[in-house]
């Protein structure tokens, strides 16, 4: 199997050991298994219960109790429509495992994480891109999606809220969406990992809660700051799920037995991790965009939901260039646009610690300021 270098994770393992500020961190900033466990009240029992642990495989498709925590997240979801994986990436690999043959079509916005054309592309399917413009505030445009769409289409893949924009699909153009592709039988796969952090309305719509052949992949690492877990989920009709059960047995197995223990705990303390999570990006986007607005160089479309931002900057210069030039001489990480195949671009997490995002935008201030005025 070909596929294309994953440029945004390649970036991200090459240089955030050397980061002194890290704002290209796309999680809510992490939590401790200490802080988790404090959130529940049942610290105590928790390390009992883990030291009892007999390290089997575990339930294969995750454990019935984080299975019936995850179904809390949606609408009429039973726990016959979900299974565990590792982690958002792990969710989206096994859906274009699943459904994708040779010759398929796929549509897939952009940008969004590379994961959703370059999978497909590397199956054999015939991959369209549903481009994201800044002058539609980065939201996908219907009419585009209508002439992108053929009788072939398997799957329309949208990611809500939007890595890297912060845009945000409202539940009308979902709809319209859900129509488009139920108008050829298509699935719509819907990465959501960033849901429950619109900045106004916390939980955004669901697209399985829309739609019999929606899809929903998601996961604890962004908006329940528990990265570390590697616990992520698909949600589907209980006849896709079947059939991911079945693939499954070649590529993952189970999840660890801790994990999913842990997993199961902080789902059942959503509302303290949810509560904290919000209060980090809706604080820290006040701290950006004030930022932004005074900024000579650099201008965004204000982010609406999510962790990360997409910064347009004037400086003639590439935006690998110019990343690798602000880490070497001032420590703060950022996210070239060129990786995520948006040259003009940087990308900045803003959902750190606001100390870290402080420092990180002082130091880029002084930078912008000393080599380019």
């Amino acid at each position: 199997m070909n596929i294309k270098d994953f440029g945004v994770e390649m970036w991200m393992a090459k240089y955030e050991n050397d980061a002194l500020y890290n704002i290209a961190e796309t999680c809510v900033s992490s939590i401790t298994i200490n802080e988790l466990l404090e959130m529940s009240d049942i610290k105590d029992s928790a390390f009992d219960n883990i030291r009892k642990m007999k390290m089997t495989y575990g339930d294969i498709e995750g454990s019935l109790e984080l299975r019936r925590e995850i179904c809390k997240l949606y609408q009429n979801i039973d726990i016959a429509n979900v299974t565990v994986t590792h982690g958002t990436i792990g969710a989206n690999a096994l859906v274009y495992d699943v459904l994708i043959e040779p010759n398929d079509h796929t549509i897939s916005v952009l940008p969004t994480y590379q994961q959703h054309y370059s999978i497909p592309e590397s199956l054999g399917a015939n991959v369209d891109i549903l481009p994201l413009r800044w002058e539609n505030n980065f939201i996908p445009d219907i009419d585009e999606l209508k002439s992108l769409i053929k009788p072939n289409t398997k799957i329309i893949s949208i990611n809500n809220p939007n890595n890297p924009t912060g845009s945000v699909i409202g539940l009308d153009l979902l709809n319209q969406i859900v129509d488009v592709a139920r108008s050829v039988d298509a699935y719509v796969l819907c990465d959501e990992v960033y849901r429950g952090l619109d900045h106004v309305e916390g939980f955004t719509p669901s697209i399985v809660d829309l739609y019999e052949k929606g899809i929903s992949t998601a996961s604890l690492s962004k908006t329940f700051s528990l990265a570390g877990l590697r616990i992520g989920w698909v949600v589907g009709s209980k006849q896709f799920i079947e059939m991911a059960n079945k693939r499954r047995d070649y590529n993952i197995i189970s999840c660890g037995m801790i994990d999913d223990y842990l997993a199961t705990i902080a789902l059942k303390s959503k509302d303290k991790i949810l509560a904290r999570s919000l209060s980090i990006v809706r604080k820290n986007i006040e701290i950006l965009d004030k930022w932004v607005n005074e900024s000579k160089h650099l201008k965004y479309i204000r982010p609406k939901g999510g962790t990360t931002a997409f910064l347009k900057y004037s400086m003639d210069i590439s935006s690998e260039e110019l990343c690798k030039d602000i880490l070497d001489k001032t420590g703060v990480m950022l996210v070239p646009g060129k990786v995520l195949d948006m040259e003009g671009y940087i990308r900045i997490g803003y959902a750190n610690s606001e100390d870290i995002l402080k420092k990180g935008l002082s130091k880029l201030t002084e930078y912008l300021e000393t080599y380019w005025g």
